[in-house]
């Protein structure tokens, strides 16, 4: 290595290319590296999805979900089956073990579901698919007074124009029912005609139909043969002929059935600013630009004034690019005022030309990660931007010490590039070696499981390329520049020149008459310094124990919407649902109007739109969308105005929870304000055979958890199911040749439909259906009216063959590993209690009683606390795992096995710090903090690996122990609190930001900014006394004269 620094000195040019390259590669990188917020989560997860339309849940967990797991089980790669059956649809997810290969697993999967030779005859094709989390870019918003078909045909215009532009691959429309054609057909006029629905079926997908029928190969050439008499339209199902009597007279459908060319029958309700909506979902997948598609759309929708209807509006709207763009600006003048910081501090204490060198050296680490951004799929978004905010203070380390290094040798009398050679081969290894350790330190951010860990990630991965270029650029380059001075750097007499002797005076005349006695004292009283430090990390621990600093390892991010979901009893009817969205819909203008008169805006109002739904739920940034079409359903969505002009979404949320007031009928009514969380804060998972056990287990649970202070929101996933008839055949139908099949299938076509046909339109896959009328299907009577058909064509009364009786049956069905899962989740007010004080007090107090009533039954954690456990747990490993590396390489340049364990002994006290600054600045504990406190590690043993190296120099030149531990002290005070000031004044700008952009990553800045500043004192007092301590004691005890006299010969 100090062949490479001495050539690289002595070729400059190969020094500047070298410098050149990074920053030129940087500068060309960066318009090819793309944008996003935050990055899309893999989910390692295959899903299985079967429709069976008309099926209830139950049915499709014993007919189809069960037989789904039952094959995939044995799959070797799965770690866990989730499953969530409901009524038309079951659902069974593959969560797969990290690193196993999708491809393979995927392809298992689909073969055993394959095999299954059981399925009910009417099921859907299994479909199976990887789970694909996309990203929101924006939603725009199609409304008008107009019809629902006018609102569709326009939002699929949109979605066709937009998907046919570079870049954007993800758009779906929402809030919007399938084409659907329906050919109803009255009990009465099947008796009339002698017609059964089976016959009327049969006839039209005989006389429908498209089908080739291979060709005549004629000496000319090949001409293909074909029947091409497919219906698409009303019109061509009205001359389908479903009878031709025996006089040659013919009966067409449109003699005996309606014909509706309309959507498919499920109530749905959808208005945006109180006028009828769709909502055209754009997203983004894999490497694709948030604001190049942002762009794109902006200018489609301005286009669109040329060519949309009157009274019909096209706004934009849920913009998470101008959230990005906020974001990005906040983080950017926070860097700023960082860098300026730093700068600052460095030119006050360092020679200028230095400084300057030492800041470029800032510049060129940052272009140089840049340049490998593309190749490793990164993008400019908030976590990168925040992971070089994290190191900008820390990327100057290494190259302070050698700047340093080199002024000292420089100022000694050497020549500037026999400064520069000495300097910086005496402190190279240290420096290398230090780097590595702080390097080391940001690897566990990058192995954290859970949905969380690419959020991590992308902070690791981007803190240790910009660290490995700051060693290339401080061993090679900055030393070539420090060795060829400017002609005119030694007749630099100007008025900062003496600003900055004063100021190197004033620092040395501390050194020399405060800190070196200090030193001594500390030195000769070494087993008392070492209590006292010790009394200040049990007094921190215990502060922290008993709640004078707060813990709050989730905090959710606030954003600009708020999201209400409600939920009315199964059965509920579209206008018992709409009487429940309109008082919530009004205690939202409410809300607006205080809101606009406490904080009075400029222009606009706080409330920018709303969006309310009934029987239609989408999750934007999902894998698809996973809808409901139910009437007892409803969704309101509320955008403000930018948080900085407001109070925080989550009180105005409960403020609007407060105008709402009680909903007694409603099933569950939640209020979310959160942009990004790690789940639900209380979740509590119970797993049995059981299903009303579980449903008597979690009501008990439900009624516990509603009496906590500060517990609001508190719902469970069981959900009663619609009324039933359940029917049975009577013992005369068999005497008349009907079967349980036959009257089934009968009942079925009359009520639920056959499908006719599917026929393509288009891009639109439409189902015909044949059925009764709307009119006839509305009451028991109908049921009670209808004929039933034998084989021979005998029509009996429904009564004669058949009975019913009334039940009720399930909404959904969750199951896990086979097992049935009821989940209770509830929200917390954390001004009030924490989340993990309410699952204390439930499992010391509520879990005990309740399990052992049903003993069956098995508990656990998901949502938040889930995720936490996953993420400490992974954490602690790779952080074992990171002190065992940072000890390696400690103990390679030290060649000792004591040494790298006096030096590591600063970490704890570096992770005080970072405890103590959280109650400094009144900021909970939260997990970033943690992570902060991970990588402040291998920052605060760097300051102690050159000092304890220093010592160890001194040593084999035969100074005395004592004497070599005050000296390393007071000649590397200098670069220790430079290292430390900078660290801390390049993280002063997040720490202070009154924005709540950034506000998530507040924690983990205090925790590296406070550590390293009182791990200072730690590496300047302790470690001294420490390595004193575990030293021979032959080594120091004729030492205590040497150290008087050279305390004598310094006064």
């Amino acid at each position: 290595m100090n062949t490479m620094i001495r050539w690289f000195i002595d070729n400059p040019v190969a020094a500047n290319l070298l410098m050149w390259i990074f920053i030129i590669g940087g500068l060309l990188s960066f318009p090819s590296i793309y944008q996003e917020e935050y990055p899309i989560i893999d989910t390692d997860t295959i899903s299985v999805n079967v429709a069976y339309l008309g099926a209830t849940p139950l049915e499709m967990e014993e007919s189809v979900c069960i037989r789904i797991e039952e094959a995939i089980e044995g799959v070797v790669g799965i770690n866990k089956l989730r499953t969530r059956a409901q009524e038309n649809n079951c659902r069974v997810d593959a969560e797969l073990v990290a690193s196993t290969d999708k491809a393979r697993l995927m392809s298992d999967i689909k073969n055993r579901v394959d095999t299954i030779s059981t399925f009910p005859r009417d099921i859907e094709k299994p479909a199976v698919s990887e789970m694909v989390f996309t990203s929101k870019v924006m939603q725009i918003a199609i409304s008008g007074d107009t019809d629902e078909r006018t609102l569709k045909r326009l939002g699929e215009r949109v979605r066709d124009d937009l998907l046919g532009k570079p870049g954007i691959s993800q758009i779906t429309l929402n809030y919007v029912r399938p084409y659907e054609l329906t050919l109803e057909v009255s009990e009465l006029n099947l008796r009339r005609y002698g017609l059964t629905m089976q016959k009327i079926a049969d006839a039209v997908r005989n006389s429908s139909i498209d089908l080739p029928a291979g060709s005549i190969r004629a000496a000319s050439g090949e001409v293909m043969l074909r029947t091409k008499e497919q219906s698409y339209s009303r019109e061509d199902f009205e001359q389908v002929v479903v009878l031709t009597r025996a006089d040659g007279t013919q009966l067409s459908l449109k003699d005996i059935a309606t014909i509706k060319d309309g959507f498919e029958e499920s109530e749905m309700i959808a208005r945006f600013n109180g006028m009828p909506a769709v909502i055209v979902d754009i997203q983004r997948v894999g490497n694709e630009d948030i604001l190049a598609i942002a762009d794109n759309v902006k200018a489609y929708v301005v286009a669109m004034d040329n060519w949309k209807p009157d009274g019909i509006t096209a706004t934009i709207w849920n913009d998470e690019s101008n959230d990005l763009v906020e974001r990005l600006d906040v983080l950017a003048d926070n860097a700023i005022s960082g860098m300026a910081l730093v700068l600052i501090s460095l030119a006050i204490f360092l020679n200028l030309r230095l400084a300057f060198w030492v800041a470029a050296g800032l510049a060129i680490a940052i272009l140089g990660a840049l340049t490998l951004f593309p190749t490793l799929n990164i993008a400019i978004s908030t976590l990168s931007v925040i992971s070089f905010i994290m190191v900008i203070g820390i990327l100057v380390d290494d190259a302070i010490v050698v700047g340093e290094r080199v002024f000292s040798y420089q100022r000694k009398g050497l020549s500037w590039r026999d400064a520069a050679v000495t300097g910086t081969q005496e402190v190279s290894i240290p420096v290398i070696f230090g780097v590595l350790t702080t390097t080391a330190t940001f690897l566990p951010l990058m192995s954290i499981p859970g949905h969380l860990g690419p959020f991590f990630m992308v902070i690791g991965v981007v803190a240790i390329l910009a660290l490995v270029f700051s060693i290339i650029e401080s061993q090679l380059i900055l030393p070539a520049h420090l060795a060829h001075p400017f002609k005119q750097e030694e007749k630099s007499t100007g008025g900062w020149h003496s600003f900055q002797q004063k100021i190197s005076d004033k620092l040395e005349d501390f050194v020399e008459q405060k800190f070196r006695p200090a030193l001594i004292v500390a030195l000769d009283n070494r087993r008392t310094t070492l209590a006292i430090a010790c009394s200040v990390v049990l007094i921190t621990l215990s502060m922290l124990i008993s709640g004078w600093i707060n813990v709050q390892f989730f905090p959710a991010i606030a954003g600009n919407t708020i999201t209400v979901r409600l939920t009315m009893p199964e059965g509920t009817p579209l206008s018992k649902t709409t009487v429940v969205v309109a008082k919530l819909e009004a205690a939202a203008e409410q809300l607006a109007t205080e809101l606009d008169s406490d904080y009075p805006l400029a222009e606009g109002s706080h409330l920018r739109f709303s969006l309310s739904s009934i029987g239609g739920s989408t999750g934007a940034g999902s894998h698809g969308g996973i809808s409901t079409s139910d009437a007892n359903m409803a969704e309101i969505i509320l955008e403000l105005a930018p948080s900085e002009q407001r109070p925080v979404t989550t009180s105005i949320a409960n403020r609007w929870r407060e105008l709402t007031g009680p909903v007694p009928e409603a099933v569950e009514l939640a209020f979310t304000a959160t942009e990004v969380s790690a789940g639900a804060p209380v979740d509590i998972e119970f797993r049995g055979r059981d299903i009303n056990e579980l449903r008597l287990v979690a009501a008990e649970l439900r009624q516990s958890l509603s009496a906590y202070p500060g517990v609001f929101d508190v719902s469970d996933s069981f959900r009663g199911g619609k009324q039933e008839i359940q029917l049975q055949l009577l013992p005369e139908a068999q005497t008349l040749g009907i079967t349980a099949a036959d009257l089934a299938r009968q009942v079925r076509q009359a009520f639920f439909g056959e499908e006719v046909q599917r026929i393509q339109r288009g891009q639109d896959d439409i189902k015909v259906m044949l059925r009764y009328p709307e009119d006839q299907r509305r009451s028991i009577s109908h049921l009670e009216n209808m004929r039933i058909r034998s084989a021979d064509g005998t029509e009996v009364p429904f009564a004669r063959v058949a009975t019913f009786q009334l039940g009720r049956g399930f909404s959904t069905i969750n199951r896990e590993d086979g097992q049935r899962l009821v989940r209770v989740t509830a929200d917390v007010n954390r001004d009030i209690v924490m989340p993990e004080e309410v699952l204390s007090a439930l499992r010391e107090d509520v879990m005990p009683g309740l399990l052992a009533n049903h003993p069956t039954v098995k508990f656990s954690l998901g949502g938040e606390a889930e995720q936490r456990s996953k993420a400490f747990y992974g954490l602690i490993k790779s952080f074992a795992l990171s002190m065992v590396l940072v000890y390696t390489l400690l103990a390679i340049p030290l060649k000792s096995y004591l040494q790298p364990l006096i030096i590591m002994s600063v970490i704890p006290f570096g992770a005080i710090g970072a405890i103590l600054g959280h109650f400094l600045i009144g900021q909970p504990l939260a997990f970033f903090s943690i992570l902060g406190i991970v990588a402040l590690s291998g920052v605060v043993v760097n300051a102690s690996l050159v000092l304890v190296d220093y010592v160890n120099r001194q040593r084999r030149q035969g100074v005395a122990l004592k004497v070599a531990l005050v000296e390393a002290g007071c000649v590397r005070f200098r670069p220790v609190l430079l290292t430390s000031v900078t660290t801390f004044l390049g993280l002063l700008p997040i720490i202070l930001s009154p924005s709540k952009e950034i506000g998530f990553f507040m924690p983990m800045a205090i925790s590296l900014a406070f550590g390293v500043l009182f791990a200072t004192a730690i590496t300047l007092f302790l470690v001294p006394c420490i390595y004193l301590m575990f030293s021979p004691k032959q080594d120091y005890i004729a030492e205590e004269k040497n150290l008087s006299d050279n305390q004598h010969a310094s006064a």
